[in-house]
């Protein structure tokens, strides 16, 4: 029997019942839908040229790419898989959620529907969909690795809750979506932490927030306090009486700061702000949000074997 006729044995049938074909289908199914939406950057400013990916996110014209692949750059081209391209705005990017916002000048394809990465499972199905290496189209498909990871970005911030796939990212990926088996699109991929090792933005009310601010705005506002810490464990009986293991400890307390004018001092561990526990710093960036700016919150302290309650006033945080 040669090779043709073992490939007239196999029924269609047997191809239905093939569990890689049920994989198949959903990651065929994501990119038909998906990947029209899916833009190429040629992005051009004082740095130099690069090149990266985006998302249409708004039947009017929004991309939403990564902030580092148009940061320094005030416009981009666009193009898309059916051969159109269009001359985008960066309208807002928030370096410190790796978030950018474009707004197309000229007709673009449907948008990509969002969902949610909070209903993300660990071992579930994803495709990332983007430019890789200037390659325009390109889909790998993973599972999801793990949640809940952090980034540092190049604003000296965490992003919280990243997504961790072994989908295949490389250059050019950034900016691109990370969707569900479903075709909505749950991050935005970001960074390439290894071989099989990628991160991702999650999209999720906070991150949506961040994007409508852009859009709407421009930018994000943020609070600030004025302090640096470290994570430490705290005694067993102060443990009990606060209801966590660890809190905050002070270590600089930045001259001029809200925190400052608080006396808030180092050597301090802070355990709670505005009602909430604080176990890290990225506890009380979580927190530094609009609503807090120039409003009196409530900070307790262990200071000296007691808690104490300080009232700071977190200004806006401008420069980032």
């Amino acid at each position: 029997m040669n090779d043709d006729d073992r490939t007239d044995d196999v029924s269609a049938d047997d191809l239905v019942d093939d569990p890689l074909d049920a994989y198949s289908r959903v990651v065929t199914r994501v990119a038909h839908d998906l990947l029209p939406s899916m833009a190429s950057l040629a992005v051009r400013s004082r740095r130099g040229q690069g090149t990266g990916s985006a998302s249409v996110i708004s039947a009017d014209g929004v991309l939403l790419t990564s902030a580092h692949v148009v940061a320094g750059a005030d416009r981009a081209e666009a193009a898309f898989g059916d051969g159109t391209s269009v001359e985008a705005e960066v309208v807002g990017r928030d370096p410190l959620s790796d978030l950018a916002v474009l707004s197309a000048r000229g007709p673009v394809p449907a948008p990509v529907p969002l969902g949610d990465a909070r209903e993300l499972r660990v071992g579930q199905l994803v495709v990332a969909l983007g430019t890789p290496l200037g390659l325009a189209g390109s889909v790998t498909a993973g599972i999801v690795s793990n949640l809940g990871r952090s980034l540092p970005t190049s604003a000296g911030r965490v992003v919280d809750e990243v997504i961790q796939t072994d989908a295949a990212l490389n250059p050019g990926n950034s900016g691109g979506a990370l969707a569900d088996g479903r075709g909505r699109m749950v991050g935005v991929n970001t960074a390439v932490a290894g071989v099989g090792l990628g991160l991702a933005v999650p999209i999720n009310p906070a991150t949506r927030a961040i994007i409508d601010a852009l859009v709407v705005h421009g930018r994000v506002r943020r609070a600030w306090l004025g302090i640096a810490g470290a994570q430490v464990r705290l005694a067993p009986e102060l443990a009990a009486r606060i209801g966590s293991t660890t809190g905050l400890q002070v270590t600089a307390v930045v001259p001029g700061s809200p925190a400052e004018a608080a006396n808030i001092r180092p050597g301090d561990i802070a355990v709670s702000l505005d009602g909430t526990g604080i176990v890290t710093a990225t506890s009380i960036q979580r927190l530094m949000v609009e609503d807090a700016i120039d409003r009196e919150v409530e900070m307790t302290l262990w200071r000296g074997g007691a808690l104490v309650d300080v009232f700071v006033v977190p200004r806006e945080l401008v420069g980032a």
